[in-house]
């Protein structure tokens, strides 16, 4: 037994499901904040400081949310039984701005076939 796998064996099924559909929507939310609102500001900002700060403190806050987000696909591929195409998808969906929305809302699921 690894290290991770160690860590989560202490909560229950049902809370790292409710953590990885969390993470899944805040990775997408803070991708939203970066690329649409930042990068954005910082292009049109003729002084550059504040939008500067506020690239900082979204980036990290990204940064934060994508390792959550990769470290939690570890425990979710046991519950949702991934197969290895399931589960690099999942981990590469996190490269992708929104693609952790379609983990959540398809590949995230019991029912699926």
């Amino acid at each position: 037994m690894n290290f991770i796998e160690k860590f989560f064996s202490k909560y229950s099924q049902e809370k790292i499901i409710k953590w990885f559909k969390q993470i899944c929507i805040a990775e997408a939310i803070s991708c939203f904040l970066l690329y649409g609102v930042a990068m954005i500001w910082k292009r049109y900002d003729a002084e550059g400081i504040l939008s500067t700060i506020f690239i900082i403190i979204v980036g990290n806050i990204h940064g934060l949310f994508f390792s959550i987000y990769l470290l939690l696909c570890l425990p979710a591929r046991k519950i949702y039984t991934w197969d290895d195409e399931d589960f690099v998808f999942a981990l590469l969906s996190a490269f992708f701005p929104f693609a952790t929305i379609w983990v959540d809302k398809k590949l995230a699921r019991f029912d699926r076939e």
